[in-house]
Protein backbone atom coordinates (compact mmCIF):
# COMPACT_ATOMS: atom_id res chain seq x y z
CA UNK A 1 0.00 0.00 0.00
CA UNK A 2 2.97 2.25 0.91
CA UNK A 3 4.48 1.86 -2.35
CA UNK A 4 1.59 2.82 -4.18
CA UNK A 5 1.04 5.96 -2.29
CA UNK A 6 4.61 6.56 -3.04
CA UNK A 7 4.24 6.07 -6.99
CA UNK A 8 0.98 7.72 -6.82
CA UNK A 9 2.73 11.00 -5.02
CA UNK A 10 5.87 10.88 -7.65
CA UNK A 11 3.56 10.60 -10.66
CA UNK A 12 1.89 13.44 -9.94
CA UNK A 13 4.79 15.47 -9.12
CA UNK A 14 6.00 14.09 -12.54
CA UNK A 15 2.89 15.62 -13.81
CA UNK A 16 2.73 18.95 -12.00
CA UNK A 17 6.37 19.60 -12.88
CA UNK A 18 5.74 18.69 -16.76
CA UNK A 19 2.90 21.39 -16.82
CA UNK A 20 5.07 24.16 -15.56
CA UNK A 21 7.80 23.40 -18.02
CA UNK A 22 4.57 23.64 -20.54
CA UNK A 23 4.50 27.17 -19.44
CA UNK A 24 7.96 28.11 -19.75
CA UNK A 25 8.91 30.20 -22.27
CA UNK A 26 10.10 28.23 -25.23
CA UNK A 27 13.81 28.45 -25.04
CA UNK A 28 13.69 27.40 -21.46
CA UNK A 29 11.72 24.58 -21.84
CA UNK A 30 14.71 22.49 -22.93
CA UNK A 31 16.38 23.21 -19.32
CA UNK A 32 13.45 22.02 -17.93
CA UNK A 33 12.88 18.44 -19.38
CA UNK A 34 16.73 18.49 -19.00
CA UNK A 35 15.78 18.78 -15.04
CA UNK A 36 12.67 16.60 -15.08
CA UNK A 37 14.99 13.69 -16.98
CA UNK A 38 17.55 14.77 -14.32
CA UNK A 39 15.35 14.29 -11.43
CA UNK A 40 13.85 11.01 -12.59
CA UNK A 41 17.39 9.39 -12.74
CA UNK A 42 18.30 10.80 -9.27
CA UNK A 43 15.05 8.81 -7.69
CA UNK A 44 16.22 5.57 -10.17
CA UNK A 45 19.33 5.79 -8.48
CA UNK A 46 18.46 6.47 -5.43
CA UNK A 47 15.99 3.53 -5.27
CA UNK A 48 18.63 0.88 -6.66
CA UNK A 49 20.53 2.35 -3.99
CA UNK A 50 18.46 1.90 -1.04
CA UNK A 51 16.78 -1.45 -2.17
CA UNK A 52 20.62 -3.10 -2.60
CA UNK A 53 20.76 -2.91 -6.54
CA UNK A 54 23.19 -0.24 -7.19
CA UNK A 55 26.58 -0.07 -5.39
CA UNK A 56 26.91 3.33 -2.82
CA UNK A 57 29.84 4.20 -5.06
CA UNK A 58 27.73 4.40 -8.25
CA UNK A 59 25.05 6.46 -6.44
CA UNK A 60 27.60 9.03 -5.26
CA UNK A 61 29.62 9.52 -8.58
CA UNK A 62 26.09 9.99 -10.38
CA UNK A 63 24.93 12.25 -7.59
CA UNK A 64 28.21 14.36 -8.04
CA UNK A 65 27.86 14.80 -11.51
CA UNK A 66 24.00 15.47 -11.16
CA UNK A 67 25.43 18.25 -8.76
CA UNK A 68 27.86 19.55 -10.49
CA UNK A 69 25.00 20.08 -13.73
CA UNK A 70 23.23 22.08 -11.51
CA UNK A 71 25.09 24.11 -9.63
CA UNK A 72 27.65 25.14 -12.40
CA UNK A 73 25.36 27.56 -14.62
CA UNK A 74 24.73 29.17 -11.04
CA UNK A 75 28.19 29.84 -10.59
CA UNK A 76 29.02 30.91 -13.92
CA UNK A 77 26.72 33.56 -13.74
CA UNK A 78 27.20 34.59 -10.25
CA UNK A 79 31.50 35.53 -11.23
CA UNK A 80 30.95 39.19 -11.99
CA UNK A 81 34.74 38.49 -14.04
CA UNK A 82 32.80 35.96 -16.08
CA UNK A 83 29.76 38.81 -16.73
CA UNK A 84 32.45 41.30 -17.69
CA UNK A 85 34.24 39.59 -19.53
CA UNK A 86 30.68 38.32 -21.62
CA UNK A 87 29.93 41.96 -22.21
CA UNK A 88 33.27 42.57 -23.72
CA UNK A 89 32.93 39.98 -25.96
CA UNK A 90 29.73 41.36 -26.67
CA UNK A 91 31.28 44.82 -27.66
CA UNK A 92 33.94 43.05 -29.74
CA UNK A 93 31.25 41.17 -31.70
CA UNK A 94 29.27 44.90 -32.48
CA UNK A 95 26.41 44.51 -29.94
CA UNK A 96 25.04 47.01 -27.31
CA UNK A 97 23.44 46.00 -24.44
CA UNK A 98 20.72 48.15 -23.34
CA UNK A 99 19.02 47.43 -19.99
CA UNK A 100 15.41 49.09 -18.47
CA UNK A 101 13.39 48.20 -15.86
CA UNK A 102 11.16 45.65 -17.44
CA UNK A 103 13.62 44.37 -20.77
CA UNK A 104 17.38 43.58 -21.53
CA UNK A 105 18.40 44.29 -24.98
CA UNK A 106 21.22 43.81 -27.19
CA UNK A 107 21.64 46.34 -30.34
CA UNK A 108 23.46 45.05 -33.68
CA UNK A 109 25.55 48.01 -34.61
CA UNK A 110 25.90 45.98 -38.43
CA UNK A 111 22.47 45.59 -39.05
CA UNK A 112 20.55 47.50 -36.50
CA UNK A 113 18.42 44.72 -35.55
CA UNK A 114 16.80 44.40 -32.04
CA UNK A 115 16.93 41.60 -29.81
CA UNK A 116 15.36 41.18 -26.29
CA UNK A 117 14.06 40.06 -22.99
CA UNK A 118 10.95 40.81 -20.46
CA UNK A 119 13.37 40.63 -17.21
CA UNK A 120 9.96 41.92 -14.80
CA UNK A 121 6.06 42.03 -15.08
CA UNK A 122 4.20 40.16 -17.24
CA UNK A 123 5.72 37.35 -19.49
CA UNK A 124 8.95 37.77 -17.37
CA UNK A 125 11.67 35.34 -18.76
CA UNK A 126 10.14 35.10 -22.16
CA UNK A 127 11.98 36.58 -24.80
CA UNK A 128 10.36 39.27 -27.54
CA UNK A 129 10.68 37.07 -30.60
CA UNK A 130 8.96 34.42 -28.69
CA UNK A 131 5.98 36.66 -28.20
CA UNK A 132 2.93 37.49 -30.72
CA UNK A 133 2.42 41.35 -31.92
CA UNK A 134 -0.80 40.83 -29.78
CA UNK A 135 1.05 40.38 -26.46
CA UNK A 136 3.59 42.91 -27.66
CA UNK A 137 1.20 45.35 -27.78
CA UNK A 138 -0.46 44.39 -24.49
CA UNK A 139 3.26 44.69 -22.74
CA UNK A 140 3.59 48.50 -24.63
CA UNK A 141 0.32 49.16 -23.34
CA UNK A 142 1.75 48.20 -19.86
CA UNK A 143 4.55 50.14 -20.06
CA UNK A 144 3.21 53.35 -21.25
CA UNK A 145 1.54 53.26 -18.25
CA UNK A 146 4.38 52.41 -16.01
CA UNK A 147 7.96 52.60 -17.70
CA UNK A 148 8.26 54.72 -20.40
CA UNK A 149 12.22 54.06 -20.76
CA UNK A 150 10.56 50.49 -21.59
CA UNK A 151 7.99 51.21 -23.91
CA UNK A 152 10.13 53.44 -25.95
CA UNK A 153 12.47 50.40 -26.63
CA UNK A 154 9.70 48.34 -27.06
CA UNK A 155 8.47 50.54 -29.80
CA UNK A 156 11.21 50.16 -31.38
CA UNK A 157 11.35 46.58 -31.72
CA UNK A 158 7.92 46.96 -32.57
CA UNK A 159 8.33 48.76 -35.54
CA UNK A 160 11.18 46.92 -36.54
CA UNK A 161 9.40 43.76 -36.56
CA UNK A 162 6.22 44.70 -37.95
CA UNK A 163 8.77 46.27 -40.93
CA UNK A 164 10.78 42.76 -41.56
CA UNK A 165 6.97 40.71 -41.44
CA UNK A 166 6.09 43.50 -44.20
CA UNK A 167 9.42 43.02 -46.05
CA UNK A 168 8.64 39.19 -45.67
CA UNK A 169 4.73 39.50 -47.41
CA UNK A 170 6.49 41.43 -50.34
CA UNK A 171 9.58 38.91 -50.83
CA UNK A 172 6.19 36.16 -50.39
CA UNK A 173 4.23 38.25 -52.67
CA UNK A 174 7.15 38.70 -55.77
CA UNK A 175 8.00 35.23 -54.77
CA UNK A 176 4.33 33.59 -55.77
CA UNK A 177 4.33 35.97 -58.76
CA UNK A 178 7.27 34.94 -60.53
CA UNK A 179 6.05 31.58 -59.82
CA UNK A 180 2.62 32.19 -61.30
CA UNK A 181 4.60 33.83 -64.72
CA UNK A 182 6.92 30.71 -64.82
CA UNK A 183 3.90 28.29 -64.78
CA UNK A 184 1.65 30.56 -67.09
CA UNK A 185 4.84 30.09 -70.05
CA UNK A 186 4.75 26.85 -69.60
CA UNK A 187 1.36 26.68 -70.10
CA UNK A 188 1.60 28.65 -72.64
CA UNK A 189 4.07 26.78 -74.56
CA UNK A 190 2.60 23.51 -73.61
CA UNK A 191 -0.85 25.10 -75.39
CA UNK A 192 1.11 26.05 -78.55
CA UNK A 193 3.43 23.02 -78.89
CA UNK A 194 6.31 24.44 -78.15
CA UNK A 195 9.19 23.63 -75.90
CA UNK A 196 11.22 26.56 -73.78
CA UNK A 197 13.61 28.60 -75.79
CA UNK A 198 11.23 28.62 -78.40
CA UNK A 199 12.23 32.06 -80.93
CA UNK A 200 8.82 34.42 -81.40
CA UNK A 201 8.87 33.14 -85.35
CA UNK A 202 8.14 29.75 -83.79
CA UNK A 203 5.57 30.75 -81.47
CA UNK A 204 3.96 33.10 -84.26
CA UNK A 205 4.43 30.05 -86.48
CA UNK A 206 2.39 27.64 -84.00
CA UNK A 207 -0.10 29.90 -83.32
CA UNK A 208 -1.25 30.30 -86.80
CA UNK A 209 -1.24 26.64 -87.71
CA UNK A 210 -3.42 26.13 -85.02
CA UNK A 211 -5.94 29.28 -85.04
CA UNK A 212 -6.50 27.94 -88.23
CA UNK A 213 -7.25 24.51 -87.18
CA UNK A 214 -9.68 26.00 -84.60
CA UNK A 215 -10.71 29.37 -85.26
CA UNK A 216 -15.01 29.46 -84.77
CA UNK A 217 -15.12 30.74 -88.04
CA UNK A 218 -13.86 27.50 -89.24
CA UNK A 219 -16.51 25.35 -87.26
CA UNK A 220 -13.83 25.94 -84.25
CA UNK A 221 -14.06 26.34 -80.36
CA UNK A 222 -14.56 29.26 -79.01
CA UNK A 223 -12.38 28.51 -75.54
CA UNK A 224 -9.71 26.98 -77.22
CA UNK A 225 -9.21 29.79 -79.68
CA UNK A 226 -9.16 32.17 -76.58
CA UNK A 227 -6.26 29.91 -75.35
CA UNK A 228 -4.13 29.83 -78.03
CA UNK A 229 -4.70 33.81 -78.71
CA UNK A 230 -3.47 34.11 -74.63
CA UNK A 231 -0.96 31.63 -75.09
CA UNK A 232 0.72 33.86 -77.81
CA UNK A 233 0.21 36.93 -76.08
CA UNK A 234 2.27 35.22 -72.83
CA UNK A 235 5.03 34.37 -74.93
CA UNK A 236 5.46 37.53 -77.14
CA UNK A 237 4.87 39.85 -73.91
CA UNK A 238 6.96 38.09 -72.19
Amino acid sequence: MIRVIIAVAIAALAISFLWNVRKMPPHKQRAGYIKFFVGIAVLTVLFLTLTGRMHWLGAAITGAFVFLRQVMPWLIRAMPFINKVRQQHKAQQGKSSIQTAHLSATLDHSTGLIEGEVIAGPHKDWLLSELSLEDLHSLLTHYREEDEESAELLQAYVDQRAQSAEEDAQERGEAQQEASASSSRSEALATLGLSEGATQEAIIAAHRSLIQKLHPDRGGNDFLAAKINQAKDILLND
